[in-house]
């Protein structure tokens, strides 16, 4: 059985600590993000292949799938 994959991500700055509720890429990862609290450019921690990955509350799809066997 598959399970769903998420689509909205709460990311949170690693430097403000402000929250957005963004809509993830279905076949990408996203590399670079704006914060919209403080202008920041946001980039994956090493060894994450993107924002989400690093900041969200939902790692992206591509890596959902991997985990439940997609």
């Amino acid at each position: 059985m598959r399970r769903m994959v998420h689509l909205l991500s709460v990311l949170t700055c690693p430097n403000c600590r402000y929250q957005a509720v963004e809509t993830m890429p279905i076949d990408a990862c996203l590399r670079v993000y704006e914060c919209k609290g403080c202008g920041a450019i946001i980039k994956p921690r090493e060894g994450d292949c993107c924002v989400f990955c690093s900041y969200g509350s939902e790692p992206c799809p591509p890596v959902q799938e991997a985990r439940h066997g997609g």
